[in-house]
């Protein structure tokens, strides 16, 4: 953040007691803690026969997991099963957390889930999915993009499960 959200001047970096160096506005005379996205991601466990749930979007051909930002005031566990229903028109079952990753492109703490579901009879993709497929956990470890972020989350799942 170089720019002060309120006023838009140019923001100082300042020492402030017990936190360190700070971004400051020297017009609205107040320190401006850096702000990021947040955003949820899944990995989609089908209850009935253990697949996982990988999707392509936006014209990549690459899979990936369910994902979408969090809307203000919302609850994590909330958005990953709202973001689940939007996008797949899949319920949850059971959610638990599993880990957080900070991704520098677009400034955002992805915050990582297991989402259970019952079975995979109501998926019904929207707009932003161009393809799905439920894979086998080995199949999806082979079938996900290396060096992603779905990457990390979705091997860092196998490995403890």
């Amino acid at each position: 953040m170089k720019y002060c959200q309120e006023c838009g001047s140019m923001l100082e970096d300042r020492p402030l007691e017990h936190e360190g160096i700070v971004p400051f506005c020297p017009s609205c005379q107040e320190y401006r803690f850096p702000m990021y996205n947040v955003a949820v991601s899944m990995i989609v466990v089908n209850e009935a026969n253990g697949k996982l749930l990988l999707v392509k979007q936006y014209g990549k051909d690459f899979n990936r997991l369910v994902a979408g930002y969090v809307n203000r005031g919302e609850k994590l566990e909330h958005a990953a099963a709202r973001e689940l229903n939007e996008e797949m028109n899949l319920t949850a079952a059971a959610i638990h957390f599993n880990r957080t990753a900070f991704y520098e492109p677009s400034n955002t703490l992805m915050c990582n889930f297991t989402v259970s579901v019952a079975d995979d009879s109501a998926a019904a993709p929207n707009y932003e999915i161009d393809e799905y497929a439920w894979f086998t956990p080995e199949e999806a470890r082979q079938a996900v993009k290396p060096g992603t972020l779905a990457g990390f989350f979705l091997n860092r799942y196998l490995e403890e499960g």
